[in-house]
C-alpha cells in the first residue's frame, strides 16, 4: 500500500493502515454541523480520507510542492488528515491562530502567502476577509464530501522538505513563522514517545488548540504516529473534559494552567473519578506548584514538557515516574537533545547557577519563514537560544526559573517573578496575577505585583496588606513586591500569555 509513498511522515500512516487497519485511530466529538455526533476512524479509514483529501488538493485546488495550505478553525479530524495530505504533496501546512484579529491574521497571510485557505463555518466570515495573491478559500467539508477527483502522480518527497509552518504569538513586533520539516516532526514524535512511554491501550484526550505546537505536537500527532488512539475535541471545555473520564476513559491528556484552573473550579471536579488517567502532561509555561499538588492529591502525576514553537516543542521532559518527586522541575533533555545553560558571556554555567537555556536537536525548526526558511536562520551554530533561564541540578534535572527579559535585578539581587507568582496563586481571592519589574531610583528595579481579584467574597475583601502578609513568610524579604496593584484584567496575547511589557508601561505611565 505504501510503496509509492516517498513522504516519510505519510509512509508511516500508510504502514499503520496496512498493519493495523482496524485499530482505532481517532474519535472526534463535536463537529460544528453535527455537534451531538461522535465520529470514529480506524487507521484504514483515516488513510482513505488522506487519499481523498490529497486528490482534492491536487486536482481541485492545484496544490503543488512548496505551496502553503492554511487552516482556520477549531480542532477537527480533517485538520490532521490535511496535514498528512500536505506531506504526500510536499506542501506546507499552516495552522492559523483563530484568536487573532483580522489585521494580525493578514500579517501572517502576507508573510506566508498560502495558495489555499481551508476554514470551518464558525470562522468563514474571518476567512473571507483575508486576502492574498491567488488565494483560494474553501470550507473543510469540500476536501472530503465528494468523491475523489482523478488522482495525479505524487511528487517525489523527502524528509528535509518543510511540512509545518507555525507562527509565534508575536507579543512584540511582527510574528515569525517557524519552519518544521517532515524529518523534524518525526524526530519530535520519537521524543514524545520517549516522554510519554506510550503503551498498548493508551488513549490520548486532546483538547488544546492545534494551531499551536503544544496542542498539535506534544501528544496529538506523536500519539497517532505511535499507533495510539486520540480522542479529539474541537476546543477545551471543562464539562466535556470531565465527561470523557467515564465515556472514553483516556489514559493521558495535556493541560495548561488556565485549563487546570477551569477544571478545579468546575462543580463536578471533586466528584469525577480520574482513575483512568495514568498521567497528565503540561506545557512549557511556568505552572503554579499549587496546581500540580492539586492533581497529585487526586493520584494523577503531572509531567512537564518544556519547549517552544521553534523547538518542536519536545525538548526537556519531566516524565511521569519522576513527576511527584520533582514537583516544579522541568526534567531532563530527551535522549537526542543537547541542552546547555549559558551566562551573558556565552559560557556554560555550573550546577545550581542560572543560565539561558540553549537547545540543539533534530526536532528543532529549520529556520524562520520570514527569511524564506533559510537553513539555520534563528539558530546559532545549530543551537536555539530560548531566552528562558534555567538551573541544572547535580543529577542533570533542569528547572526553568523565568524569562531572561522578565528577570528583575533589584539592588544587585536577581529576582525571578515566577517565584513570587507561584506563591500568590495559593492566596484565596486571587484569580490571576503577574509580577513585573519597575524602574526605581534607589534599587534600579523593584518587583510590583498585579492582581485580579476573584469574584467571590475572598476576592472582594482582599487587600494589599493581606497580600504582603501572605508573602512575608514564604519568600525572602528582598523579593517582596514594593507595590500591590489591583486590576480588572491583565493584558494578554492571543495565546493567553500575559503581556508583561505592556503591564510595565501601564505601571510606569
Amino acid at each position: 500500500m505504501g510503496a509509492e509513498e516517498t513522504s516519510p511522515l505519510a509512509a508511516r500512516f500508510a504502514q499503520l493502515a496496512h498493519e493495523r487497519g482496524a485499530q482505532p485511530a481517532m474519535t472526534f466529538r463535536g463537529d460544528e454541523r453535527q455537534p451531538d455526533q461522535t465520529f470514529e476512524y480506524d487507521f484504514a479509514k483515516f488513510w482513505r480520507r488522506v487519499a481523498r483529501v490529497t486528490a482534492h488538493l491536487q486536482s481541485t485546488w492545484g496544490v503543488q510542492p512548496g505551496d502553503r495550505v492554511a487552516w482556520l478553525g477549531f480542532n477537527h479530524e480533517l485538520q490532521l488528515v490535511t496535514l498528512v495530505a500536505c506531506a504526500r504533496l510536499g506542501a506546507v501546512f499552516l495552522p492559523l491562530n483563530f484568536r487573532l484579529a483580522v489585521p494580525e491574521l493578514q500579517q501572517v497571510m502576507q508573510d506566508a502567502q498560502p495558495r489555499l485557505l481551508v476554514h470551518d463555518s464558525h470562522h468563514a466570515v474571518t476567512a473571507q476577509a483575508l486576502q492574498g495573491a491567488d488565494l483560494q478559500h474553501t470550507h473543510h467539508d469540500s476536501l472530503i464530501a465528494t468523491a475523489s477527483p482523478r488522482a495525479l502522480p505524487l511528487p517525489a518527497v523527502h524528509g528535509d522538505l518543510p511540512l509545518l509552518l507555525v507562527y509565534t504569538s508575536g507579543t512584540t513586533g511582527v510574528p515569525k513563522g517557524a519552519v518544521h520539516t517532515q524529518a523534524a516532526l518525526l524526530a519530535n514524535a520519537r521524543a514524545s514517545a520517549w516522554a510519554h512511554d506510550f503503551v498498548p491501550g493508551d488513549k490520548v484526550l486532546s483538547t488544546l488548540p492545534m494551531f499551536h505546537v503544544g496542542g498539535l505536537c506534544i501528544q496529538t500527532l506523536p500519539a497517532l504516529l505511535a499507533g495510539v488512539e486520540v480522542v479529539l475535541h474541537p476546543r477545551f471545555d471543562p464539562s466535556a473534559w470531565l465527561d470523557e473520564m467515564h465515556t472514553s476513559r483516556p489514559t493521558l491528556s495535556l493541560l495548561v494552567p488556565a485549563t487546570m484552573r477551569a477544571l478545579f473550579e468546575h462543580p463536578r471536579w471533586a466528584d469525577t473519578s480520574l482513575a483512568c488517567l495514568r498521567g497528565i502532561m503540561t506545557g512549557s509555561s511556568t505552572v503554579p506548584v499549587a496546581y500540580l499538588e492539586t492533581l497529585h492529591a487526586r493520584g494523577v502525576p503531572v509531567g512537564q514538557v518544556y519547549g517552544t514553537t521553534e523547538t518542536g516543542p519536545v525538548s526537556i521532559v519531566l516524565r511521569l515516574p519522576e513527576a511527584m518527586a520533582r514537583v516544579g522541575a522541568s526534567g531532563w533533555p530527551h535522549p537526542q537533545a543537547q541542552v546547555k545553560l549559558i551566562n551573558a558571556q556565552g559560557q556554560e554555567v555550573g550546577p545550581g547557577e542560572t543560565g539561558e537555556v540553549c537547545i540543539r536537536a533534530d526536532n528543532l525548526m529549520r529556520g524562520y519563514w520570514s527569511t524564506d526558511g533559510q537553513a539555520g536562520v534563528g539558530l546559532q551554530d545549530g543551537w536555539f537560544h530560548s531566552g528562558d533561564l534555567g538551573q541544572r541540578a547535580e543529577d542533570g534535572c533542569i528547572t526553568i526559573v523565568g524569562r531572561s527579559k522578565d528577570m528583575i535585578i533589584s539592588g544587585g539581587e536577581n529576582i525571578y517573578p515566577a517565584e513570587i507568582e507561584n506563591q500568590l496563586v495559593t492566596l484565596p481571592g486571587v484569580a490571576e496575577n503577574a509580577v513585573v519589574g519597575v524602574a526605581d531610583a534607589r534599587w534600579g528595579e523593584v518587583p510590583v505585583a498585579v492582581l485580579v481579584r476573584s469574584p467571590d467574597a475572598a476576592g472582594q475583601t482582599l487587600t494589599a496588606e493581606a497580600v504582603l502578609q501572605h508573602l512575608q513568610i514564604r519568600i525572602a524579604r528582598f523579593k517582596l513586591p514594593r507595590r500591590v496593584v489591583f486590576m480588572d484584567s491583565l493584558p494578554k496575547s492571543a495565546l493567553g500569555k500575559v503581556l508583561k511589557p505592556q503591564l510595565q508601561q501601564l505601571l510606569q505611565g
